[in-house]
């Protein structure tokens, strides 16, 4: 890669791993559901009038929204908000490339190399370590929360992939796919919380709210998701991908900084044997593709 594009990496990486902290940050007293319009409204506007529409099938668009916007962010902000500390939802979202390829084994039947399951079991052994060391750290809902969002991440994955068979400006199609998303978010906070529940959301909106609403509009997904499929359209997968894996260490980092969160030394070990797990099926690609060109 190109230096200038390995900075870029490294910049996604970092406005990701923070985005952790200002979920949690913006979740002070605001509905899930209002975080997410907001994340999605600012995420749209004022962009879709200066970004033409791609022209790619409407259910692309709709599986994005539903799926990498919609069904993730739902999720995870959820889970921070019934106590799921952010450093470690940052570790469990990783799952997503497991989930990415069991999907893609049911759905498109690419059959998982060795590598990849090997990868799978051990992220598998991780994650259920994690959930058995708990203890008081945090609820076993906010960890299924957070599992669900990674697999509904997972999903949107491959609504990406199907997005390399069309010439598309990849930050147009997610700015247009937020816009698509931003009902639906407003929708499931009336359903499930109620008219007086989001009334009281915005009325409860402060300075640090609205900054961070700005910060995962702009910076997280208009910045992340923007750079990040410009370099996944300019270099193999396991090239790019491999960088994601400091995104749960920038979280922890900042989890511990801004909120004091600590974690104890077995789900330490635990976090790092999921890390492992996803970390290996993109190394014996990139060994794999080293040796090949050499």
């Amino acid at each position: 890669m190109r230096p200038r594009d390995v900075a870029l990496a490294l910049l996604v990486v970092l406005l990701w791993g923070v985005n952790f902290v200002v979920i949690k940050a913006g979740l002070a007293g605001i509905s899930p559901f209002v975080l997410g319009a907001l994340r999605m409204l600012f995420t749209a506007v004022p962009a879709v009038f200066l970004l033409p529409r791609p022209r790619v099938p409407f259910r692309l668009y709709a599986g994005f929204a539903a799926f990498t916007f919609l069904g993730q962010f739902t999720l995870l902000f959820w889970a921070i908000k019934v106590g799921m500390p952010s450093g470690l939802a940052a570790v469990v979202q990783q799952s997503q490339v497991l989930f990415t390829l069991v999907f893609a084994l049911v759905v498109f039947g690419e059959v998982p190399r060795r590598s990849h399951l090997i990868g799978i079991a051990v992220a598998a052994c991780g994650l259920g370590w994690l959930a058995g060391s708990r203890g008081t750290a945090f609820p076993l809902p906010g960890f299924v929360l957070t599992a669900c969002a990674a697999a509904s991440w997972g999903a949107g994955n491959l609504v990406s992939r199907a997005l390399s068979r069309y010439s598309v400006n990849a930050l147009a199609f997610v700015v247009w796919s937020a816009l698509l998303a931003t009902l639906p978010f407003l929708g499931l906070a009336w359903l499930f919380e109620g008219a007086d529940a989001v009334r009281q959301s915005f009325q409860a909106l402060t300075v640090r709210s609205w900054a961070a609403v700005l910060y995962l509009a702009l910076g997280a997904t208009v910045g992340g998701y923007g750079l990040w499929n410009r370099l996944l359209k300019a270099y193999p997968t396991a090239l790019v991908t491999r960088f994601a894996l400091l995104v749960p260490v920038i979280a922890l980092v900042c989890g511990n900084l801004v909120f004091g969160e600590r974690i104890a030394p077995v789900q330490a070990a635990a976090s790092a044997l999921v890390v492992m797990g996803v970390a290996l099926p993109l190394a014996a690609a990139f060994w794999a593709r080293f040796f090949f060109e050499g």
